[in-house]
């Protein structure tokens, strides 16, 4: 498919920058898979729309205070570092993009309080080889970092983004991301929904920097996917496929949890499994394990808004997107949420 289906115009002011006073203040659009009906709601009313026997399948990775500000040594520029993964083998070195990146090269000294990183290399596609002074470079992160918040937030991180730029149940640190559908909920909110007799199943995909990535190629088939690390139990997997067995929908929350789930899909059922993902999911494929998804609204052409549309075709989400905007919806990591809901399992 040509990237270009997958555009749409998003006035500035929809982007939301902030969080919401409360969690579950957003608002949530529903959208019937089969029927293309939209309609706008209040979150919480998720809780309603779910079944005794669905499953709500959550992504508990934690997002790494992986956005260090340090100073060049010598110059005293100051250098930007976002952390994306630590180098196989090596505690002490990272892989990292710098902005600026223009004033660094190999063998600059970058100071971070009373730690340094030296660039051993740039890589083709931008990113920088650090080696830290430290080799505990998390316990650094704690003292240090700051929530890696999106480009288009256009600001820096406040107190306030440590707490909410991560969901409440988020366990397993490894993200420089947050898996954004999972933020509108309450530890309130999920007793609720366990009380209705909904399981709630973990997995855990680590959300790497690829995820705001653009899309350069023109056609869908040329784009190269970002590989992810992904972590699916057998314990979770087998009460997927009790659900299933039983009738019960899959629910994903958030398109992370989706790329999991489908990546482990088989002809049996679900599959626990760990390693790394890169599943570029793009109209016509047709979801196998999961009937209904929770997910924020998406940036035009990326690849996020294409695996949505594999949902509810294309037509119907660009068409949903639009009634969002004509409702003054919140957009983006910060904003509104979309429910795609099948009543039925196909």
């Amino acid at each position: 498919m040509k990237v270009s289906e997958f555009d749409y115009t998003l006035p500035e002011e929809l982007i939301a920058s902030h969080p919401v006073p409360c969690r579950s203040d957003s608002r949530m659009l529903v959208l019937d898979r089969d029927t293309g009906s939209p309609e706008i709601s209040a979150f919480p009313t998720l809780c309603d729309r779910l079944r005794p026997g669905d499953v709500l399948v959550l992504n508990d990775t934690k997002v790494l205070a992986s956005r260090l500000s340090s100073r060049k040594a010598g110059t005293g520029a100051a250098i930007s570092i976002t952390l994306i993964h630590g180098s196989p083998g090596s505690s002490s070195q990272w892989q990292a993009l710098l902005k600026p990146g223009k004033r660094a090269r190999v063998g600059t000294v970058l100071e971070i309080g009373e730690e340094t990183a030296t660039v051993l290399e740039k890589t083709e596609d931008g990113f920088f080889t650090l080696q830290f002074s430290t080799y505990d470079v998390p316990a650094l992160l704690v003292a240090c970092g700051a929530p890696p918040l999106p480009p288009y937030m256009r600001r820096t991180a406040e107190q306030d983004d440590h707490d909410r730029y991560q969901t409440v149940y988020a366990t397993q640190p490894g993200a420089v991301a947050a898996p954004t559908a999972g933020l509108h909920f309450t530890n309130e909110i999920l007793t609720s929904i366990r009380e209705k007799g909904v399981d709630i199943v973990p997995l855990t995909l680590h959300v790497g920097y690829g995820t705001f990535k653009p899309v350069a190629a023109e056609d869908t088939d040329d784009h190269p996917m970002h590989a992810e690390s992904f972590e699916l139990s057998a314990d979770s997997a087998a009460r997927i496929n009790r659900a299933k067995a039983s009738g019960g929908r899959v629910v994903a929350v958030g398109t992370t949890s989706v790329r999991v789930l489908e990546t482990l899909a088989s002809d049996s059922g679900i599959k626990p499994g760990a390693g790394e993902t890169n599943i570029f999911l793009v109209p016509p494929y047709t979801p196998k394990v999961v009937d209904c998804l929770l997910t924020n609204f998406h940036l035009p052409r990326s690849t996020l808004l294409m695996l949505v549309s594999c949902f509810a075709t294309r037509e119907r989400i660009l068409d949903a997107y639009q009634a969002a905007i004509a409702a003054q919806m919140r957009f983006y990591s910060y904003g509104d949420c979309m429910f795609l809901t099948q009543n039925t399992r196909p």
